[in-house]
């Protein structure tokens, strides 16, 4: 494998610069000195971001692209092995990493590097981590899979030991990292046309952990089932939390104001209780700033300065975002993707103040939706009233023979009321006519559903 030394910076071509990983990664590079150019399909704010700070980026995948002749071209799970600047790359004999080879690289450059997986949480959980490693004054270098707005985006160039990145299980992306802190929020099924089953993941995961060096700390669920199977092996440190009085942190005595956002004590590995209260909804973020807390006391950050970070921490873009008002409806949009996710967010609306809640959902591939039909039906129905839009299929183009008419029938069969539209247009005139004051519209995805309640918004 190509290695990258950080003393002499050099030319590096990224394919796929766009991307929220990608960019991150393409602006540090251009921080320490690196020429960078990439390509990417179209033009976005993340990419007049770098071209501001010195990238030259191409829009549309070609040979020509590569006419500079770069030392590196770093590329993504998308990238297709006929794409032209692949082959071209390997034409001209230039040497490739992945973005997790070059993540990975990178972290080797920080004495604390620190990788937050788990199938749900990651960005929320290294957003509210980084913002109490900002509260503590450490100067940290942050990749977050969001947009975070406490740093203005998604990358954060630091100049202290620390470095935070989300670790994602695709394609085992995260076994090519160095992390010395692991976090494992939770294992669950997903990603299936990649993993053959949960057993395929969870091995993936406990190869994760087997990262971990003999003086690193691994801190995990302890709900996870049978979690010694992940554990158990380790020569690192490992630190559980979780709703099991055993695990070393524990939230007990879990109250909701009247937006949903959860307070509730903390008991930690010596049995003292700390109160917490967040700006975030939902049962899930208690578990997600559970696992902050523990890895910012493993660092030996002060307890004051953990609680304000929390009660500061307002959550990041498409984490059950407020997007506004219109006609007295409230217009909130969220990431969720998988039906664990679809269910934690819509049990927290009902916290939430709302007369009916509405929830426009569009899939996220159809691999995923045929994998989980019974359970996104199952899921989706927390909401009260359903409309469909047609499935986001992202690095797909086999349908496998789904579609949204198809989850449709499935939600149906639960006896739900679920509307079906196959334009974002014909959906917001429904939304414009249906939805009454005090309703709360809920648009969720993993696409560009978000558009749906942006354009309502502008009407």
């Amino acid at each position: 494998m190509y290695q990258i030394d950080f003393e002499k910076p050099i030319h590096v071509f990224f394919m796929g610069i766009g991307g929220i990983s990608m960019s991150g990664l393409a602006e540090i590079l251009l921080s320490e000195g690196f020429r960078v150019s990439g390509s990417d399909r179209q033009q976005s704010h993340l990419t007049e971001v770098l071209c501001e700070k010195g990238a030259v980026i191409y829009y549309g995948q070609k040979k020509e692209n590569l006419a500079s002749n770069p030392d590196l071209i770093v590329y993504t799970s998308a990238i297709k092995k006929d794409n032209p600047e692949f082959v071209a790359g390997h034409e001209l004999g230039i040497p490739f990493l992945t973005r997790a080879q070059l993540l990975g690289q990178m972290m080797k450059n920080y004495k604390i590097p620190i990788a937050v997986s788990g199938t749900h949480g990651k960005t929320t959980t290294t957003s509210m981590l980084s913002q109490i490693l900002l509260e503590a004054d450490k100067d940290p270098t942050l990749s977050i899979g969001g947009i975070y707005q406490a740093i203005g985006g998604n990358i954060r160039v630091g100049g202290s030991d620390y470095f935070v990145t989300e670790a994602c299980e695709y394609t085992n992306s995260f076994l090519s990292f160095f992390p010395k802190i692991g976090i494992i929020l939770n294992i669950e099924e997903d990603h299936l046309d990649f993993f053959k089953d949960i057993d395929d993941i969870r091995n993936s995961f406990h190869e994760f952990a087997r990262l971990l060096p003999s003086d690193g700390t691994l801190i995990i669920n302890g709900d996870i089932p049978r979690v010694g199977e992940i554990t158990d092996s380790l020569s690192c440190r490992v630190i559980t939390f979780g709703s099991s009085s055993s695990c070393d942190y524990s939230p007990s005595d879990i109250t909701y104001d009247e937006f949903g956002h959860p307070s509730f004590m903390l008991t930690g590995p010596d049995g003292t209780k700390d109160s917490y209260a967040l700006r975030v909804p939902g049962l899930y973020n208690v578990y997600n700033a559970a696992a902050a807390v523990a890895a910012a006391r493993l660092l030996g950050i002060g307890d004051d300065i953990i609680r304000k970070s929390l009660s500061d921490f307002n959550g990041t873009d498409r984490r059950f975002e407020y997007k506004g008002k219109i006609n007295g409806i409230t217009i909130i949009d969220d990431y969720a993707h998988h039906p664990t996710e679809i269910t934690a967010t819509l049990q927290a609306a009902k916290n939430y103040p709302h007369k009916t809640i509405w929830c426009v959902f569009q899939p996220h591939t159809y691999s995923r939706t045929k994998a989980f039909l019974p359970e996104f039906a199952k899921a989706l129905s927390h909401a009260d009233k359903l409309v469909l839009a047609d499935i986001f299929a992202a690095r797909e183009k086999d349908t496998l023979g789904i579609s949204s008419r198809t989850l449709q029938a499935e939600i149906e069969k639960l006896g739900h009321e679920c509307y079906y539209f196959p334009t974002f247009g014909e959906i917001e005139n429904f939304l414009l006519e249906n939805c009454t004051k005090d309703d709360l519209l809920i648009t969720m995805g993993a696409g560009d559903v978000v558009k749906i309640g942006e354009n309502l918004l502008k009407k």
